[in-house]
């Protein structure tokens, strides 16, 4: 089970995961995140710190997200990797793809 928060800061929106990205899950991220597709200039924080678990169905919904944010000129930046986390991106190459905070 995954909860997700989304927190409009002004000059960045933060989406915060807690729990496991698996699956099951992944629709219901991936309604929650639609918002964040329509960001424009602007930075946005996935902060990963209490995310214990992702599947490969989480890592695509990553991966679109920051193709749409790309298109509207904005950055997704990822913090709080656990080292479980972080190895799971390093190893798919996703910690190239992506601004580290």
């Amino acid at each position: 089970m995954i909860q997700t928060t989304i927190d409009d800061k002004g000059d960045r929106i933060v989406m915060y995961f807690e729990g496991r990205l698996d699956t099951p899950e992944t629709p219901k991220v991936e309604k929650e995140m639609k918002v964040l597709e329509d960001v424009h200039d602007r930075q946005i924080v996935l902060d990963l710190t209490a995310l214990r678990y992702v599947a490969s169905s989480g890592l695509r919904l990553f991966l679109s997200l920051l193709q749409h944010a790309r298109a509207n000129n904005s950055t997704v930046t990822l913090v709080g990797l656990s080292p479980y986390i972080d190895r799971v991106f390093e190893e798919t190459g996703f910690k190239r793809l992506f601004k580290l905070g």
